[in-house]
């Protein structure tokens, strides 16, 4: 098993974030990463998901929904053509903060035959770390560094750096 994990502090509360992350109509307007959520957030019930890894080609895949606990938690568990070939189970997790915001918290985690020959991690990593900072920057209302936004993360390493 593999497992991607990112996450970032947001200054508002777990409502504010949920909104956002349960609009799915709105993915195409703000959303580098996942380009593509349609489908009603009930456990149980397909969603239509598009994935567009940073660098690589696109992905539509239809996840079966988990775990849908508003202001709290978002998870689906997929599969590459059938079970136990390249399984992924993505979760949202909203953490409350004693200031006030929240962290989210991204997580994949990654299992099956295929996957030590399939899983680009450096680009799934740069794509959790690119939509964390896209929704950051949406439920802010667009603040960036500099504008009372002291603790946007940097990039992971190798994510959007040249190293020559």
């Amino acid at each position: 098993m593999e497992r991607i994990e990112s996450s970032i502090d947001v200054d508002a509360d777990a409502a504010a974030v949920w909104d956002v992350l349960a609009d799915g109509e709105s993915y195409p307007d703000w959303n580098p990463f996942i380009t593509r959520l349609e489908g009603t957030l009930e456990p149980e019930r397909r969603v239509t998901v598009r994935i567009e890894p940073p660098g690589r080609r696109g992905m539509t895949f239809r996840p079966r929904l988990k775990t849908v606990e508003p202001e709290r938690r978002l998870a689906w568990k997929g599969s590459l053509l059938v079970p136990n070939v390249f399984d992924g189970h993505h979760e949202f997790a909203i953490e409350p903060q004693a200031d006030g915001g929240v962290r989210l918290v991204q997580r994949e985690t990654f299992a099956g035959l295929l996957v030590p020959l399939l899983l680009e991690e450096a680009a799934i990593e740069q794509g959790f770390w690119e939509m964390n900072q896209a929704l950051k920057r949406r439920v802010e209302g667009g603040k960036t560094a500099g504008e009372g936004n002291e603790d946007v993360e940097t990039p992971p390493i190798g994510v959007g750096t040249d190293p020559d």
